[in-house]
């Protein structure tokens, strides 16, 4: 009996699976995230074939990163001061509206009156409002999950979640590229519009969340509040700063069409398996991450992987061969995988409840659109170097931020998940 008694329980993986509206999260999260990633890979190659410029793709990133960084503050604002899930149904709609107009505009007979000019720029105002929607769905979000699981399971919770989002991003651009491949681009639509509606339909089955945000200041006093903490709270501006830099730079991934056409050769079927392939490194090791967890070291892991994150898209740029094209993707999105489910724990574990929707809107000016000033970054060297140099120059800046970062921070890589929780 007194070895039963001591004897250790062993942490249950599916702890977060448990809680009911935390697996309705995870289904409205799945279909708006294949929708999107769908829609993301149709766009970019829809786009190239049209205009042939790398460019145009860095200015899709563009489009969609301005109003999202440009109204995140404001959206985390709104977020702790709203009834969250009706907020999140507000958002979830005005995705599917956005992808509606793009679905209308790309039909041949508007494609044939409004022209290729008009037809880019509507596709490009729709990613806008796409951006929009992104400043608000982020921290609402944010602050729904963390209600719904106890903070003992955030962990796990990140883990599922970022592999929910995984698991559709391997899905999502393999079957963009096959549906745009052999059924063209509106049927591709029709199915993204059907993903999105039953997005929709789950956001309504997730239980009504009151605001958790009720002081009376101004929204700027409110807002710096956000600010402050995170810029005080050192581990977690950490964090952030790593992932900012490193995405910024390691933004290679949108050249993927670029890639697939001029150097690879290949076409809109291998192309959508390119683009899947760090979703499928990722969500694979994210799964194993939920039985071996990279929180023990959490630091130390953070710049392993930054570092390893660096020195894939190195070898992607310089591959001429598919096979191994693919095989440094898939290692790209293995090792952001854990910088992911590092920075997801840290935020959740440091961040008061009352201050979840701001500090989700600082962390997603800070990475959330930090992919697409990466992606605009990685067009604009694209046209100034040529694609391999640019991605090659993208990788190596990400081996630098990890190396100044390391140089920075030696005390923190020592520090365990509770040694972090209590600073």
């Amino acid at each position: 009996m007194l070895s039963e008694a001591f004897t250790p329980t062993k942490p249950d993986p599916y702890i977060a699976l448990r809680y009911p509206e935390f697996r309705s999260f995870l289904f409205m999260r799945f279909f708006l995230t294949i929708g999107y990633q769908v829609q993301g890979v149709v766009i970019g190659w829809y786009i190239y074939n049209l205009t042939r410029d790398p460019f145009s793709l860095g200015l899709v990133g563009l489009a969609e990163a301005i109003p999202a960084i440009g109204i995140a503050l404001y959206g985390g604002y709104v977020a702790d001061k709203s009834n969250k899930k009706t907020l999140l149904n507000k958002v979830v709609a005005l995705i599917l509206f956005s992808s509606t107009v793009m679905f209308v505009a790309t039909l041949p007979a508007v494609t044939n009156s409004v022209g290729q000019s008009s037809l880019i720029n509507i596709i490009y105002l729709m990613i806008f409002v796409n951006g929009i929607a992104r400043g608000f769905y982020a921290p609402t979000s944010f602050s729904l999950m963390a209600m719904m699981i106890p903070r003992e399971h955030y962990g796990n919770s990140s883990t599922w979640n970022s592999s929910a989002w995984q698991t559709a991003s391997i899905a999502g651009p393999a079957i963009g590229g096959l549906l745009y491949g052999f059924a063209g681009i509106h049927n591709t639509f029709i199915f993204i519009l059907i993903c999105l509606s039953i997005a929709l339909v789950a956001s309504f089955r997730i239980k009504s969340r009151p605001a958790t945000y009720v002081r009376t200041t101004s929204i700027w006093q409110s807002l710096s509040e956000g600010l402050r903490f995170v810029f005080k709270t050192k581990m977690l501006l950490g964090a952030l700063s790593l992932d900012l830099f490193s995405v910024f730079f390691g933004g290679a991934v949108a050249l993927i069409p670029v890639i697939a056409k001029e150097v690879l050769h290949v076409g809109a079927t291998e192309f959508g398996i390119l683009r899947a392939a760090p979703a499928v490194g990722a969500v694979l090791t994210m799964l194993l991450m939920t039985r071996f967890s990279p929180m023990g070291k959490p630091w130390r892991n953070l710049l392993f992987a930054v570092s390893g994150f660096g020195i894939s898209i190195i070898c992607y740029g310089l591959s001429t061969n598919f096979y191994v094209t693919l095989f440094f993707l898939f290692l790209e999105g293995a090792f952001d995988s854990v910088s992911v489910i590092i920075r997801s724990t840290i935020l959740q574990l440091l961040t008061p409840d009352d201050m979840r929707g701001r500090v989700s809107a600082v962390n997603s000016m800070f990475i959330g659109s930090s992919n697409e000033i990466g992606q605009f970054e990685s067009g604009l060297t694209a046209k100034l170097m040529r694609t391999v140099p640019a991605i090659v120059f993208g990788g190596s800046m990400t081996l630098v931020v990890a190396a100044v970062t390391w140089l920075k921070t030696k005390k923190l890589v020592s520090l365990s998940l509770d040694e972090i929780s209590k600073r």
